[in-house]
């Protein structure tokens, strides 16, 4: 029986706009540096066009998580910063102030509580449904990053 642990959250992006998006990423198993890396390059390519198009950053809020002040990821950070994309890091024991955890919490309260999953695949279909069905009840943008499997 798969659990909502071994999906894990990966970010929210809030751009400084009247009604912001909402973008995630769920990774199957485990999530480590190359993986965060990999959305939160897709996170700067998208930033560098908005800052180009309207000259306003992106900024990503985040927890501490050892992934995020990886050695790897800190070497991304001057290029994403470059690229118009801001990280800022909560303080900890907060993170009830990230937009991720209140989603997760109501995701998990809401859509897919008291459910039963036989594997992975089917609770990771079922989180992203329930992300789109929340998405359209809140009247926001929802995106999704999804990675290779390759």
């Amino acid at each position: 029986m798969a659990s909502g642990r071994k999906l894990r959250r990966v970010l929210s992006k809030s751009t400084l706009t009247q009604k912001p998006p909402f973008e995630y990423g769920l990774a199957q198993g485990g999530f480590n540096s190359k993986s965060y890396i990999k959305v939160m390059n897709w996170v700067a390519q998208k930033a560098a066009s908005l800052f180009k198009e309207t000259g306003k950053l992106t900024v990503v809020v985040q927890d501490n998580s050892p992934i995020h002040k990886s050695k790897e990821v800190r070497a991304c950070w001057s290029r994403w910063s470059e690229q118009g994309l801001l990280l800022f890091f909560l303080p900890a024991y907060c993170s009830e102030l990230n937009d991720i955890e209140t989603q997760w919490h109501q995701l998990k309260a809401h859509e897919i509580a008291g459910q039963m999953f036989d594997n992975e695949y089917d609770l990771a279909m079922t989180v992203i449904q329930g992300m789109k069905n929340r998405s359209e009840r809140g009247n926001y943008h929802l995106e999704r990053f999804i990675f290779n499997s390759a």
